[in-house]
């Protein structure tokens, strides 16, 4: 059963803060200042409550016994309804029971996430003469900042960019890679995002921590990367596969589009017929990425393709959908070798938490767990991109698949599908344009030493 209490923290002969404690029958322990202060020999140990003696030990008092009840009501409401019961729940309470204003610290990591947040729509963009971060980096920031919160319930502690040194960001890291389970990309990025945070607010006067300028992102090593893509043969088995569904064969269509026009998922959903130009003779499809904002133009070659953009055009469906089907498909397709790679797991934790509606339900953790598979489980939207990168890699100059793919330079490229610059293609492809240019010219006299032309 929950209790709602209140002690003083000093026996000192002066005024000291009186704390408000909460105490809930499975063990947890909140406490917090209630902004109420009183002489040591004023209070009474037995009540836990001021002696009821003087006009401001009465307005202390009635103001406690209104807290507590408040803490009560509230308490009840929100274990209803599945409210995690923290510090942070205790002291929006103590604010709005007594209407106190809470002044906005900008040197917090979370208030000044949600000022970029807030100010998302009029913000430079870096490199470029606009306005507005994109929807992606938007919701990039939020995933930090819900990440971020989380963290700091688990410390107990608001954190400010003072507070940034690197012991901080050692334990931050430590707790994404081993307490929260997250992989080596995923963790980096979260440490990229609390650099960004952190130096936006240096540019703003922000106080901070000279150690900001030190802080690293890091991903995994190439060794440690498991890339999935479809080859061209695997590509045409799925085209010929035998396929009845209706919505699995509407996921193939995304497939092989997606294969062959190297763009992101979220790019390739919204290709519509409005995209398809045509000059020449030649189909084209001109996209605006999401992501960068740059303006991508690809030629559409594969007749199967092209047949799809033109005759058969798939309807949209969610991410969700998508990757939930095409590994259907591929399965259908008979893409089943056995592959090494992370796949996500559901495991339950044993243990029962309130969800939102109020009900008790099992904990589950979603974490990627590295092993061998059958290689259409592994198989997602994110394979589109690095197959058509994948399979054109030494087919078509590589700078005309990053004008493509939208790769802002070769050494990202080249990590995106797990490869190392090779000079010998590089040449070997300059040797081989070089001969194609010069195949249609008319064959030129050689004089030899002796000066005879035999």
């Amino acid at each position: 059963m929950a209790k709602v209490n209140f002690r003083l923290n000093s026996k000192a002969n002066k005024e000291v803060s009186i704390y408000v404690y909460l105490t809930s029958g499975r063990g947890n322990f909140i406490e917090l200042k209630t902004g109420f202060s009183i002489n040591p020999k004023e209070w009474s140990k037995e009540t836990k409550r001021p002696k009821y003696t003087t006009t401001e030990n009465k307005l202390i008092f009635n103001n406690l016994k209104k807290l507590e009840s408040f803490i009560f009501n509230n308490l009840n409401k929100d274990l209803g309804t599945g409210v995690i019961i923290d510090g942070y729940w205790l002291e929006s309470n103590l604010v709005e029971c007594f209407n106190r204003v809470e002044k906005v610290d900008s040197g917090l990591i979370l208030n000044h996430t949600q000022y970029i947040i807030d100010n998302a729509n009029t913000r430079k963009v870096q490199g470029r003469n606009k306005l507005g971060l994109s929807q992606s980096r938007v919701k990039s920031y939020n995933t930090f900042k819900n990440l971020f919160d989380n963290y700091q319930t688990v410390i107990k502690k608001q954190v400010h960019f003072l507070d940034i040194n690197k012991t901080f960001v050692d334990k931050f890291i430590n707790w994404l890679v081993n307490t929260k389970g997250y992989s080596m990309n995923y963790a980096g990025k979260q440490i990229d995002n609390l650099k960004t945070v952190c130096l936006d607010a240096e540019k703003l006067d922000i106080p901070t921590n000279p150690f900001i300028n030190q802080i690293q992102g890091f991903s995994e090593n190439d060794d440690d990367r498991y890339i999935q893509t479809l080859s061209f043969v695997e590509l045409e088995q799925i085209r010929t596969a035998e396929i009845t569904k209706s919505e699995l064969i509407n996921a193939r269509k995304w497939l092989l589009i997606g294969c062959e026009i190297g763009q992101r998922q979220s790019d390739l959903m919204n290709v519509t017929p409005d995209n398809i130009r045509y000059k020449g003779g030649n189909m084209y499809l001109d996209i605006i990425q999401q992501k960068t904002n740059k303006n991508v133009t690809i030629g559409i070659i594969a007749p199967h393709v092209k047949d799809i953009l033109e005759n058969d055009f798939p309807h949209k469906i969610s991410s969700q959908k998508l990757n939930t089907y095409i590994k259907k498909v591929c399965e259908t397709a008979k893409i089943n070798e056995m592959v090494e790679g992370r796949k996500l797991i559901v495991t339950k934790t044993g243990k029962r938490i309130l969800n939102i509606k109020g009900k008790y339900i099992d904990e589950s953790i979603n974490r990627k767990k590295l092993d061998f598979y059958h290689k259409y489980e592994l198989i997602t939207s994110h394979s589109f991109r690095r197959s058509f990168c994948t399979n054109y890699y030494k087919k078509i100059p590589t700078a005309v698949l990053i004008g493509i793919s939208g790769h802002s330079k070769e050494s990202l490229f080249l990590s995106y599908i797990n490869q190392r610059e090779d000079k010998d293609t590089n040449a070997d492809l300059f040797m081989k344009f070089y001969e194609d240019l010069n195949k249609d010219k008319p064959a030129q006299m050689v004089l030899l030493p002796n000066g005879t032309n035999e």
